[in-house]
């Protein structure tokens, strides 16, 4: 059924503006209440492949986060209308996020997957798909959910093994860097900053070394009455993801346009993390710490987004997506309108591995994005395969997961999730729905310019790729 994409445009516009204004961008955080009636709305694109009540008497078993209650807690709110509709009922396994890997590895290794659907993301590809654990997405998935609206970075082999389209993606990835407008405007702080010697003029530092300046100088600094401090590390480990954080801080230092690795010696699958240029990120880390919050030591990633940058504390940050969204609809935020947003800093030289030098590149300073993760993704288990209304049940749910129409509400409210689609850049799209224009013009250009930078890092999807992060996080 092609119903749901050859509908009249203006009935997927008129569609979307509905569910934009549930409950509306500035009028408090979304509840169960919203997230089914925003799946209920979008059912369409199933009720073009899928007969009501089809899948009576279906169960499926459904393994994904529950951290800081998006992920899973919107998932169930989106499929139950979904569930009414069809017939078939889910169970859940809700896992935080710094357990994710120690159980998916479990059910890997003892060959107990539990599960029909799970979330994941790209980089367990290799330890999942690679050993023939998910079933193949068949081909009326691949249009009901619009596949070919992927940014192009998402698009195959991210999703893919030996060439098999496996992943329903919903997320898009890359750390952004966040910043408080206002801070970096303050006349006062910026007297203070050209009183201390500072040869730059006080604003929005562009590169790494002017982030660790900047930090510096802060430490013991006011502002607005409070506490001022610069950017926020995560240095307590996270099951892995924590590894992202340092590589946002590594990536401008560690990758070299003329290179295209920068985690592992291409040739030889020799780690570089003990390089000179990791050695410097890992050292940045130690420097900065005296003059960020007292037991930043202690902060994972959860803490330094949703508990301290949104709660107004540091004026700096790399983080998913997220934070971008957050600020203007999620209740803690006391920074809506004072956030800005960039690609992540870059640095005044960059190491060449092959060399084993430090080089100023002729251009200015290196920039590299990190598309940490590469986003999640919806994927059916291959358990499913030897029985047809069971596995039409499951790629029927990760299609509605990953719709298209659903999407961009989860792009635009707290979810977990980042803009992930070509059509998630519509600045019109977003200020209809409540964001200020400038605001989101810097959001998304943020994004978009991480994507599709000539010198982004993208991680291999190598069996074990989390070994390696969480025994990083660990030392």
């Amino acid at each position: 059924g092609l119903g749901a994409l050859t509908r009249p445009a203006s009935a997927a516009s008129e569609l979307r503006s509905k569910i934009l204004q549930i409950p509306g961008v500035g009028k408090g955080q979304p509840t169960d209440a919203d997230f089914q009636k925003v799946g209920e709305l979008c059912l369409e694109a199933t009720k073009a492949n899928v007969k009501e009540g089809e899948f009576a008497g279906v169960e499926l078993t459904f393994m994904g986060l529950n951290n800081q209650n998006l992920h899973n807690v919107l998932f169930r709110g989106f499929l139950k209308p979904w569930e009414t509709y069809t017939g078939a009922k889910i169970s859940w396994i809700d896992l935080a996020q710094a357990d994710y890997n120690a159980r998916l590895q479990q059910s890997i290794a003892t060959g107990t997957v539990d599960f029909d659907i799970i979330e994941m993301g790209a980089p367990f590809e290799g330890d999942v798909c690679g050993k023939g654990l998910t079933s193949e997405m068949p081909d009326w998935v691949k249009k009901q959910i619009d596949f070919d609206d992927l940014v192009n970075y998402l698009k195959p082999p991210v999703g893919t093994w030996d060439g098999k389209q496996y992943r329903v993606t919903i997320d898009g990835d890359a750390h952004n860097f966040n910043y408080r407008t206002d801070v970096f405007a303050d006349a006062d702080l910026a007297k203070q900053w050209k009183d201390s010697g500072a040869t730059s003029e006080w604003g929005v530092p562009k590169t790494w070394q002017e982030v660790q300046a900047v930090t510096k100088f802060l430490k013991g600094k006011k502002f607005k009455g409070q506490d001022v401090y610069g950017y926020l590390d995560a240095p307590k480990p996270w099951g892995g993801f924590g590894f992202y954080f340092l590589g946002s801080r590594a990536t401008a230092y560690a990758k070299h346009p003329d290179d295209k690795a920068w985690l592992f010696d291409a040739d030889t699958m020799k780690p570089r993390v003990n390089n000179p240029a990791w050695v410097r990120a890992i050292q940045d880390v130690i420097d900065a710490l005296p003059s960020e919050p007292a037991d930043q030591i202690n902060a994972d990633p959860n803490t330094t987004a949703f508990q301290q940058f949104l709660a107004g504390t540091g004026s700096m940050i790399p983080w998913w997506g997220d934070v971008g969204s957050n600020v203007k609809t999620n209740d803690s935020s006391v920074i809506g309108d004072v956030t800005g947003f960039s690609i992540l800093p870059g640095s005044d030289d960059v190491y060449n591995s092959k060399t084993g030098k430090w080089e100023k590149l002729a251009s200015g300073p290196n920039y590299s994005p990190n598309c940490a993760y590469l986003g999640w993704g919806v994927y059916v288990m291959a358990r499913v395969d030897s029985d047809e209304k069971k596995k039409k049940a499951a790629w029927s749910a990760a299609a509605h997961l990953g719709g298209k129409d659903l999407s961009i509400w989860t792009a635009m409210y707290p979810s977990g999730f980042q803009p992930y689609r070509n059509s998630h850049f519509d600045i019109p799209e977003w200020v209809a729905a409540g964001y200020d224009e400038a605001f989101i013009t810097s959001y998304l250009k943020s994004e978009g310019d991480s994507y599709n930078h000539p010198n982004a890092v993208i991680e291999p999807r190598i069996p074990g790729i989390f070994q390696y992060y969480s025994a990083a996080e660990d030392i």
